[in-house]
């Protein structure tokens, strides 16, 4: 069986996406189109080229049309208003049929020219619907492939609620942009310009002063008025960052708000960030219709000079009553587009703001990237070597201070010592989630700075402390390691994990929904689904991070014997919390503060009577008393509720009970 990634496909149909360099003035007008431009204009897709080419023909039909509307409007005025001297001039059958047939000619005239008008728009917004998603579909794909590779650090820093807003709006502000430039802006400078050559055609030059004096005035005020707004937006966007991070941060943390019984405070504190929100949107939208008050009135007050002009030329002689009513027609016409470009104008500052939060994420640069020529990593033995090591996450608070090891090929190396020894970040910089300090890191004499990121994690398998799942099938997160791997093959690494006869009791076995982060799993089971995956994806290196913790000792010795067998043959690293799991290991490191202060096999290092020996005798008398409260409570029950416990829930309860019991186990 092979899936294929989603992302390699869209990337196989179009031409990469070149990075561009994003400025300070990155998000201002007229360079925000200028980098959604290839977006707009995809040089990979000729369809959509002849899309766009097509629908730029369209629109030069569809503005030589609404301009010609008003025409029929103007006839047919002109035809029942015929003078009397017209009407004595002619007999009384030819005045009939002028008089009446052709206000009927010119009406059908202006109403099929609405409809062409309107149909035109319609197919012409069509073709440039496909445009429109392609970009925002290429710029969404974009922005998540550089969130993937931005480091570890910036993500530990970010907070996810307010990471996805960002993104989201930006999606939503490109869809906006690319939609305005086809279908509004465009549109509207073609149509304005053709309004000026019939104004200056069929009247004079005063009417071009008169609306163009109103289009500077109704510009000027929408562009001032827009960018007061701004900081509004700002404000605005700032607080709905805020509150949708809260929530989010509260949602993922709801049984730690359930066990402290804070849903009152936790309520309390959402509400203020929605009550920034809501005094923050009041003074957007009010400013709005301070702005849609201004527009019409400057508006308003340019058609009136204009009719009052066409009045009074009318009068003098110069001009038709069809004139009068043409150039009504035409100031109304002219409204619609100047309404809306000020609307757009609105439109595209606000997405504009919105977007500039985005090309800062993309103007991020990953603190972890392959050398320009990285070669693959060639795992040829799997030794893995720490060669005076030096790190810290921040200058002021060295984390590992010289640290030097090996770990032969297909030896297994365990890593102990108390808690912010360093043994985690260990496994960090084993995979390049971090670069040292100091001193480096190889596999095979390779030093993992100079190999390809991406071959150098296929090559290492990980069981972390805290499993997180995604929302899906148990089938797709143990398929999660190798995609091409079959069903039987998933069922054999699940059955290596002491998982398979727990999934076998579920109602829809491997189809099983996980929910949110796994959460409808217990500890225990979540943890052996990660050890399946890792057994799927057989790498040669293999690191295990506490892999046991989330395990009653109920099955600690069956998962860990399933461990042992998998770890036959590979280069394995071993961070551990329980000791009793690592005493078979090839060799013990043990971390104080950063130093390697012991090292040897688990007999050796009891005898030296030092740390580890400490560590060993802490541990025995805490399990003799977790052993001895067990004893005392009820008879026949495993110590904790986690593995095959929770199997029996499921068989004897409902579908719906037993998902609860996996929640809570």
């Amino acid at each position: 069986m092979s899936l294929t990634n989603p992302a390699q496909s869209i990337a196989r149909t179009q031409a990469p996406v070149p990075k561009r360099e994003v400025s300070a003035e990155g998000g201002k007008f007229f360079s925000t189109f200028r980098d959604l431009q290839p977006f707009m204009w995809p040089g990979d897709r000729p369809d959509l080229q002849a899309r766009i080419a097509l629908a730029l023909v369209l629109l030069v039909f569809t503005k030589l049309i609404t301009i010609a509307v008003p025409y029929g409007f103007k006839w047919a005025v002109d035809a029942l208003t015929l003078s009397e001297a017209g009407r004595t001039s002619l007999d009384g059958g030819t005045w009939h049929a002028l008089a009446m047939g052709a206000p009927v000619l010119m009406v059908a005239i202006y109403g099929i020219g609405r409809v062409l008008m309107v149909a035109l728009a319609q197919v012409r917004d069509g073709l440039t619907a496909a445009v429109v998603m392609h970009a925002v579909r290429r710029m969404a794909l974009r922005v998540f492939e550089h969130i993937h590779r931005l480091s570890l650090r910036f993500h530990l820093g970010r907070r996810t609620g307010g990471l996805s807003r960002v993104v989201e709006r930006g999606r939503n502000a490109i869809e906006t942009l690319t939609r305005t430039a086809l279908l509004t802006v465009v549109p509207t400078i073609i149509e304005l310009g053709l309004v000026f050559a019939v104004l200056a055609w069929q009247f004079d030059w005063r009417y071009v002063a008169v609306v163009a004096a109103t289009l500077v005035a109704y510009t000027w005020f929408t562009f001032v008025a827009s960018e007061w707004r701004l900081g509004l937006r700002r404000t605005l966007n700032d607080q709905d960052t805020d509150a949708s991070a809260k929530a989010i941060d509260s949602l993922l943390n709801y049984e730690t708000v359930k066990y402290f019984g804070n849903e009152e405070r936790e309520a309390a504190r959402y509400d203020r960030a929605m009550a920034g929100y809501e005094k923050a949107a009041v003074k957007t939208y009010t400013s709005l219709s301070w702005l849609n008050a201004g527009q019409a009135v400057i508006f308003s007050l340019g058609l009136a000079v204009a009719m009052g002009m066409a009045a009074v030329d009318v009068r003098a002689g110069r001009n038709t009553v069809g004139d009068f009513v043409l150039i009504n027609a035409m100031m109304i016409q002219l409204y619609q587009p100047l309404n809306f470009m000020g609307f757009v104008y609105r439109e595209i500052k606000q997405a504009v703001t919105d977007i500039e939060a985005m090309f800062k994420l993309l103007a991020e640069d990953p603190e972890i990237e392959d050398k320009p020529g990285a070669k693959p990593l060639d795992v040829r033995e799997g030794t893995i070597r720490f060669e005076d090591v030096r790190f810290s996450y921040d200058p002021d608070r060295p984390i590992l201070k010289g640290v030097s090891f090996e770990v032969p090929a297909g030896k297994t190396v365990a890593i102990v010592g108390p808690s912010g020894a360093g043994k985690s970040t260990i496994s960090r910089l084993l995979y390049r989630f971090y670069d040292v300090g100091e001193g480096r890191v190889t596999i095979d004499g390779q030093d993992v700075r100079d190999v390809q990121q991406k071959t150098l994690r296929n090559a290492i398998g990980m069981v972390p402390q805290d499993t997180v799942l995604f929302n899906d099938t148990i089938r797709y997160n143990i398929r999660y390691g190798r995609w091409d791997a079959t069903d039987e093959e998933i069922e054999q690494a699940a059955a290596l994990a002491q998982i398979d006869p727990f999934i076998q009791m579920l109602p829809k076995g491997y189809d099983t929904e996980v929910g949110e982060r796994g959460l409808k799993l217990s500890g225990g089971e979540k943890q052996r689904v990660a050890i399946a995956r890792t057994i799927l994806k057989g790498p040669p290196i293999l690191i295990l991070d506490e892999a046991t913790s989330a395990l009653d000792s109920y099955t600690e010795k069956e998962i860990q014997d399933a461990l042992e067998r998998v770890s036959e043959g590979r280069t394995t690293l071993v961070i551990a919390h329980r000791l009793s799991t690592i005493i078979n290991a090839d060799e013990i490191i043990v971390l104080s503060a950063g130093e390697v202060v012991e090292r040897g096999h688990h007999s050796e290092l009891l005898t030296q009577g030092g740390l580890y020996a400490g560590m060993w005798d802490r541990q025995r008398e805490a399990d003799e008393a977790r052993e001895k409260l067990a004893r005392t409570g009820e008879e026949g029950a495993p110590p904790d509720t986690h593995g095959e416990v929770v199997v029996e829930e499921h068989v004897e309860k409902p579908p719906v009970i037993a998902a609860a019991a996996g929640t809570l186990g």
